[in-house]
This record gives structure tokens, C-alpha cells and sequence, in this order.
């Protein structure tokens, strides 16, 4: 399954995943970004898994080389940061434009500091909710669920489907970044167990 679904990725299996026009994995509308950044994660660590085991990708096209894994993560990570149609990073602060009112409830009502006042659940929710203003508190890093299978995106806050950001977005996005740090040079992943363990966890995130 590892190999199957790694090759689907690559657009060279007999049953491919679905990408958007502008190149990202498509999944559902409701927070995509998260089976893309786990997707990611799972193919850098199955390219040095190939290096470590000296083998390449077989798909059904043929043999694939362990690089085109990382070069396929790297173009799902630029296209979070703002490589795509829109020009839009979907990680908050980053870039020149990133989401400005992200569904957060932290993040969207005014801080103590600049007003003390007690706001209620239902007052947060009747002022700031539906408030058309940027977020007052930025939320610096985060990774909102992303745009639909058209690359389209609306930076609403009620379009929590869009705009929520979930630390399951991250997680993965941090091990990506770290990887591609390191270049193509490959590291030892032929630990006991430690590969099917990883494979089996995002594979069952990956088809849920």
C-alpha cells in the first residue's frame, strides 16, 4: 500500500490521486491541508527509506527515483507558502498575503491587554464572529485548511471549512521542512520498525 500510494501521489500509479489545477492534493473541501502536509511528511520519509534500501519507487510507469519523493513534497510545501494561482500563503503571517480572519475564537476577539472589558460566549460570538475586520490577535504559523479543488479560497471567518486552522496541519508540515532542510543526501530510515510504524499511521489518515 506504501508504494502504491506514494506512486498515486506522484500522478504514476493506475489509480491517482486528485489534484487541483494548480498541482495540490485534493481531498475534501473541509481542511484538505491536512492530507497534504501528512502526504508530504510520508514521502520524505519514504525517499530516504529508499536511499537507506538502496531501491527505487516501482509504479506502474515504471522505476521512479527516490528524489522525485522530495520534489514532489517540495512543491506541496511552495504551494502552501504562496506558490500557487492565487498567490496565497496558508500559513498566518507568512508571506505578503496570508488569511486575515481565520475561524479562531482566540484569535478573532480583541485582547485583554488593549480591552479589559469580560466578553461572554455569546457576546465573542455576536461581535467578533461576524465581524468583516482582520483578526486582532494573529496566530503566527498556523495552518488553515486551504482552498477547494479549484484553488479557490475565501478568507471568511465563518467558512471554517477554509480558514480553521488544527495542529494536525502543522505536526506534519514541521517534519517536511525539517527534511528538505537536509537536502537530497537521505537519512538512515532502516531503524526496526520505526518506517512501517510511521507508513501504517499516515496511510490510515491518508484513506480515512
Amino acid at each position: 500500500k506504501s508504494e502504491y500510494f506514494m506512486c498515486s501521489c506522484l500522478g504514476k500509479g493506475s489509480h491517482n490521486v486528485q489534484k487541483t489545477p494548480g498541482g495540490l492534493i485534493y481531498r475534501q473541501r473541509w481542511n484538505n491541508l491536512q492530507f497534504v502536509t501528512s502526504a508530504s511528511f510520508l514521502a520524505t520519509v519514504y525517499s530516504d527509506y529508499l536511499v537507506s534500501s538502496g531501491r527505487n519507487l516501482r509504479c506502474d510507469s515504471g522505476n521512479v527515483p527516490s528524489s522525485e519523493l522530495l520534489s514532489f513534497a517540495k512543491s506541496q510545501v511552495d504551494y502552501i507558502l504562496g506558490d500557487n494561482p492565487r498567490a496565497t500563503s496558508y500559513m498566518v503571517g507568512y508571506g505578503n498575503n496570508f488569511p486575515q480572519r481565520i475561524h479562531h475564537r482566540g484569535s478573532s476577539i480583541v485582547s485583554i491587554k488593549a480591552n479589559p472589558s469580560f466578553v461572554s460566549c455569546f457576546g465573542g460570538y455576536n461581535t467578533w464572529f461576524s465581524s468583516k475586520r482582520s483578526n486582532t490577535n494573529q496566530l503566527t504559523g498556523a495552518i488553515v485548511g486551504g482552498p477547494d479543488a479549484y484553488d479557490d479560497f475565501a478568507d471568511e471567518r465563518k467558512n471554517y471549512e477554509q480558514t480553521e486552522p488544527a495542529t494536525y496541519n502543522n505536526a506534519p508540515l514541521l517534519g517536511v521542512l525539517a527534511r528538505l532542510s537536509g537536502g537530497h543526501g537521505g537519512y538512515n530510515q532502516l531503524l526496526p520498525g520505526i518506517v512501517i510504524i510511521i507508513l501504517k499511521f499516515l496511510l490510515l489518515s491518508c484513506y480515512k
